[in-house]
């Protein structure tokens, strides 16, 4: 741990009764800083810049900004109401394509009924949620994987992820990662290949740090790579999170994320999708409904600060991408199984 890090933190964001507490995640893997955050401003911030990061993780950290908003009003004698609301317009800005963000939020709204103790002590209790969510998912979806997918065959998998669906995109645990953890643990992964991501390469800095740490025998590869790799029979199995989950089955996910789901098709290759049952959005009937985050040019112009391609040169940025659900083997969630590639369906 960094000398800035708290003795015994081990959780991707917490609370601590007065601030919000997050690994900074554009440190990582070289440096573990914890961030305290002592307002909604600087909450938002770190969203935006991605400091807090991942699915479950915006979940909790947007439940934790409205009790930001109702301690910070009580010390200043404002009203706690006014605070809150403010507050939710601000972190819902930061991230639109993620929909767990929303769900905490408005979840620890909803408690503020009950008083401004309430809503706190409903923030609080995202926390302990999400890591019992997420156990459960990982369990699932490898009691899937092995006596399901691959139930005929009791040799190693090679797994491949994409982008970071683990314990830093959660408060512990993670989804995906979640998910070859529990398969590690009951030696059934020979591998685990993570796509770098770009441009941000949340998988060469942080998928592959937590693989490490679970001394899971990891490869990297430009995101490039995976479809030869999945398509020449290199590849058992894809497993991935995701950001939305529309009521059709279409999966929103980190950008790339469909090329991989293409080429599985194409190999016959499982692609799974592990993610809570808050991920799935019943008023969003398809993908096409999903909103695109499309964040800094810079991001894909420029290397560590660095330009890379020729001046006057425009770039398009998208975040994320969409996965029909045709293309979807399951989606494992804390509670059930779907199939959307066999025509089930996770909304109403």
């Amino acid at each position: 741990m960094n000398a800035d890090t708290p003795a015994g933190y081990e959780r991707t964001v917490d609370w601590n009764g007065d601030d919000v507490l997050a690994i900074d995640q554009t440190l990582l893997p070289h440096d573990e800083v914890v961030l305290r955050l002592h307002d909604v401003e600087a909450l938002a911030e770190a969203i935006r810049s991605l400091r807090i990061r991942g699915a479950m993780a915006l979940g909790v950290a947007g439940g934790l900004g409205i009790a930001l908003a109702v301690r910070r009003a009580q010390e200043q004698g404002e009203d706690v109401i006014g605070a809150t609301q403010k507050a939710a317009a601000t972190l819902l800005r930061t991230r639109p394509t993620a929909v767990n963000l929303a769900r905490g939020i408005e979840h620890v709204l909803a408690a503020l009924e009950g008083g401004a103790d309430a809503a706190v002590e409903a923030a609080i209790m995202l926390i302990g949620t999400d890591v019992s969510t997420n156990r459960a998912i990982a369990e699932a979806g490898a009691d899937f994987v092995s006596t399901v997918l691959f139930a005929a065959r009791h040799s190693e998998l090679v797994v491949l992820t994409h982008c970071n669906a683990g314990a830093l995109a959660s408060v512990d645990v993670g989804t995906a990662l979640g998910i070859v953890g529990a398969l590690h643990r009951r030696g059934r992964v020979l591998e685990a290949i993570a796509c770098e991501t770009r441009p941000l390469l949340q998988g060469a800095r942080l998928t592959c740090f937590e693989l490490a740490r679970m001394d899971i025998p990891c490869s990297l590869v430009v995101d490039s790579a995976a479809a030869g790799l999945i398509t020449r029979g290199d590849v058992d199995l894809v497993v991935v999170g995701a950001d939305r989950i529309a009521a059709n089955g279409d999966v929103a996910n980190k950008v790339g994320t469909l090329s991989h789901a293409l080429a599985c098709q194409h190999a016959g290759v499982p692609f799974v999708v592990a993610a809570p049952e808050t991920t799935i959005d019943a008023g969003c009937p398809s993908g096409a409904d999903v909103p695109i985050e499309e964040r800094s040019a810079e991001e894909v112009l420029e290397f560590a600060g660095a330009r890379t391609a020729p001046g006057g040169v425009r770039a398009r940025n998208p975040a994320f991408d969409v996965t029909p659900a045709a293309l979807v083997t399951a989606i494992v969630t804390e509670r059930r199984v779907i199939r959307p590639a066999a025509g089930e369906r996770p909304g109403p």
